[in-house]
């Protein structure tokens, strides 16, 4: 059982990632309720909804890094306020997820675990991988996944993603969330 040390004194992040139609916003809005009942006053921030009001069009792997590294300084803004923040983003960088695990006290990681072909033929009428002709994350950019991540969800599509994001309140019981102070 993994410990996961918790400074009373700044929010949680719960970071969920994951290759572009994983079910990582399905997951961020189906763990809400639970967040906010065990630890406290919680908002979801979409990475991709903060790259549409900055309208930020770059999306090569270095403007990837750019902007993710920015997002960890809104991040720790919310959560120095003592709001815990849940935050998808496909991030599959080892640069980003370092950054945030050296900058950010109270991190817990989630890692969506999909392939890129299922997520294709599972979500033909969204067409997520035909919008981009290129620079697709899992496709074009070498993802980089999470070789520890402290949350694994297997989403093969044969079961809802919101089903197994309901298991995930058990696997939070199985983490021992302490205060450091």
């Amino acid at each position: 059982m993994k410990k996961i040390k918790i400074n009373k004194n700044n929010g949680i992040l719960f970071f969920i990632t994951g290759l572009s139609g994983a079910g990582k916003t399905s997951t961020s809005l189906k763990i809400r309720k639970y967040i906010i009942k065990s630890f406290g006053p919680t908002v979801i921030i979409h990475s991709e909804k903060i790259r549409k009001i900055y309208d930020f069009k770059g999306f090569n792997k270095n403007e990837r890094v750019s902007l993710g590294s920015q997002h960890v300084n809104l991040l720790n803004l919310i959560l120095k306020q003592k709001i815990n923040v849940i935050y998808d983003a496909i991030a599959l960088s080892n640069k980003l997820r370092s950054l945030k695990r050296k900058k950010i006290k109270n991190y817990v990681e989630i890692y969506i675990k999909s392939d890129v072909k299922k997520i294709i033929k599972f979500n033909k009428k969204k067409k997520i991988y035909s919008k981009l002709k290129n620079n697709i994350v899992g496709m074009d950019i070498r993802a980089e996944f999470p070789k520890n991540p402290h949350i694994t969800i297997k989403n093969d599509f044969k079961k809802n993603i919101k089903k197994k994001a309901n298991n995930l309140e058990s696997t939070f019981l199985k983490f021992r969330l302490y205060n450091s102070n």
